[in-house]
């Protein structure tokens, strides 16, 4: 389940470029299951061994699939659906049963990791249903603990970023008032048995409702100017950040520094309706992978720098019979047959042990789609600013590149080689083609706000 959250006006400084982790364990992905078309459990849980994905998170508790997944060392997320939460809830058997059902026939050969109570109780309204939330995941957990599994297999509720009253800026996020006092027993609870928050941010919805090309390269994590956030003075380089600094802002608020977040959901589609501004394969293809590539660079974000929340890609396919706008059945990474719907990185055979640049995915040597990879040889490209490019935002890209560690600005320095002719635009085109010549040739480090273009004209003649 995905939901608007909207932009922020601020932003985040430099990302570094960093040595892949030895364990990827925070890049999982949701495996919806809405569909008519999907793959065996076997040839899923073969695909998932041939990437880097290390978690699975399941709606509901699919006991082929969680079969399926034994000793491949992936881990999985189970999710107990709201219309379990009044029985389990009002009755610890009925708990005891699901857990006996859904838990104990499987573990440990497949490693559950976490049970998912509930998916965005606290938006549906019902104060009924969410009055009995936090009863529920007492009784799934006192269930686990009678089976010597209380600390092993946790217990959490996934949360709409529509929990938080105020995002804007990130230090100034907080719970939405209506909700508060929920939230605060419910992390009450998960500190005790040390579960993290899940909440579902998506860059893509903020874009929908800002659909400016500064807010795309933003939400993309392709060069852009930042935003400030007024408040702390961080700079913000990209959505994703922002939003789970929002989060991370509302749980200090309120005293619960201590709890971790979880990313249950993100992702972008790669198709839309006429009207779903942004869905390209494209963009699709650059989110996911600069996502990965900035997970794997572990910086963190300006709140929780130097690690990486576990994050849950959506989706690992298409489910066709969900409702709703084009969107919402094109998230899919695979496609039903296994092959990848656009490469962003995962394979294992392109997750070497070679340095990661934040804004670019970390695999050129596998092809991707038209419009992506590397070119051929004899068509070698260039990126170069276009024309009509404002001097301000030229400045904003060549500040950008200049910043980025490993990037060498020298010789735009006074009696530097490319120093004349000393213009703007001539410093900006050095930058841009550098960086973009830097990021793997991948045509989305040639964007910089839709102020630059690929070339087949080399600009240093």
């Amino acid at each position: 389940e995905r939901s608007d959250f909207y932009p922020f006006n601020f932003s985040l400084s430099v990302f570094f470029v960093a040595n892949f982790a030895g364990s990827q364990s925070y890049i999982g992905v949701n495996y919806g299951q809405v569909a008519d078309n999907l793959p065996p459990p076997a040839a899923t849980a073969k695909l998932l061994q041939s990437t880097a994905v290390q978690k699975v998170r399941l709606y509901g508790a699919d006991p082929a699939i969680i079969r399926a997944l034994a000793n491949t060392g992936i881990g999985i997320v189970i999710g107990a659906a709201n219309g379990d939460i009044p029985a389990l809830a009002s009755d610890p058997n009925s708990a005891g049963q699901w857990v006996n059902s859904n838990v104990l026939p499987f573990y440990p050969a497949s490693s559950i990791v976490l049970v998912t109570v509930g998916n965005e109780v606290l938006l549906s309204g019902d104060q009924n249903l969410i009055s009995q939330l936090l009863p529920a995941m007492q009784n799934v957990q006192n269930a686990l603990n009678s089976a010597s599994l209380g600390g092993k297999v946790k217990v959490s509720t996934v949360h709409s970023m529509s929990i938080l009253g105020r995002s804007d800026p990130p230090s100034s996020g907080s719970f939405d008032s209506s909700h508060l006092d929920a939230m605060k027993a419910l992390l009450q609870f998960q500190r005790g048995v040390g579960s993290p928050i899940a909440v579902n941010p998506y860059p893509f919805f903020a874009y929908q409702s800002d659909p400016r090309p500064e807010t795309l390269a933003f939400c993309l994590f392709q060069p852009n100017a930042g935003r400030v956030d007024s408040g702390s003075g961080i700079k913000y380089m990209n959505m994703f950040d922002a939003q789970v600094d929002a989060v991370r802002s509302a749980l200090n608020g309120i005293g619960f520094k201590d709890i971790d977040i979880m990313v249950a959901e993100t992702g972008w589609p790669y198709k839309g309706d006429p009207n779903e501004v942004g869905a390209s394969v494209e963009n699709a293809r650059a989110y996911n992978g600069n996502l990965i590539a900035h997970l794997r660079s572990m910086a963190g974000t300006p709140l929780m720098p130097g690690k990486s929340v576990d994050t849950y890609l959506f989706a690992l396919y298409d489910e066709d019979l969900k409702p709703g706008p084009s969107s919402e059945r094109s998230f899919g990474l695979f496609k039903p047959d296994l092959s990848m719907t656009y490469d962003v990185g995962l394979s294992k055979t392109s997750t070497t042990s070679q340095p990661v640049r934040l804004n670019s995915p970390p695999s050129s040597s596998e092809k991707t789609p038209s419009g992506g990879g590397s070119p051929a040889a004899g068509q070698e490209r260039w990126c170069v600013p276009k024309a009509g490019a404002s001097d301000a935002q030229l400045q904003a890209s060549l500040d950008y590149v200049c910043g980025q560690q490993g990037i060498d600005c020298g010789p735009l320095q006074p009696g530097g080689a490319c120093f004349e002719p000393n213009t703007l635009a001539s410093h900006a085109a050095y930058a841009m083609n550098l960086y973009f010549q830097r990021s793997d040739k991948r045509p989305w480090n040639c964007d910089f706000s839709q102020t630059a273009a690929l070339s087949s004209n080399n600009p240093s003649k």
